[in-house]
């Protein structure tokens, strides 16, 4: 979990902080889980992953609102590029550019499906079923089960 966050947030002591909260978390929705639909481990990832894009969408809003104030003008935060694995950069390489591109923007961005649906200038429902698509052909190119997925 803390490596999740950190490769999302960049930031060991935000990382060590979203970790903290995914473990509150749990203790507070253990009761939620359902072994039918995600194995423990991708339970507790999806949390941690779900966890940092939140600080991290709190620190870009934090950001603009700051670069507003003191310029007037609005930043876009990007954050630094993804190192990947050859076999998955080869089967993110092989998605079709818009599933990639919304792929990238929802996993390694941290956009949420209406940032990038404003961003990309398409409907939230295209959004949403390229990234499916682009997960099932990842899933598949990979060869995870579906109980494997994090």
């Amino acid at each position: 979990m803390h490596t999740i966050a950190l490769w999302i947030l960049k930031d060991a002591d935000d990382a060590e902080d979203v970790v903290e909260e995914t473990f509150w978390q749990v203790w507070r929705t253990a009761g939620q889980f359902d072994r039918a639909r995600a194995s423990a481990a991708a339970w507790l990832s999806m949390i941690a992953r779900s966890r940092a894009l939140d600080r991290l969408r709190a620190r870009r809003r934090y950001l603009e609102r700051t670069a507003e104030a003191a310029q007037g003008l609005t930043i876009a935060v990007e954050p630094e590029p993804v190192e990947t694995t050859p076999r998955l950069a080869q089967a993110l390489d092989s998605l079709p550019p818009e599933q990639r591109e919304a792929l990238h923007l929802a996993f390694f961005a941290g956009l949420s499906h209406a940032e990038i649906a404003a961003r990309t200038a398409q409907p939230l429902g295209t959004i949403k079923t390229r990234i499916r698509l682009a997960m099932e052909k990842l899933r598949l190119s990979l060869g995870f089960r579906r109980d494997q997925l994090v």
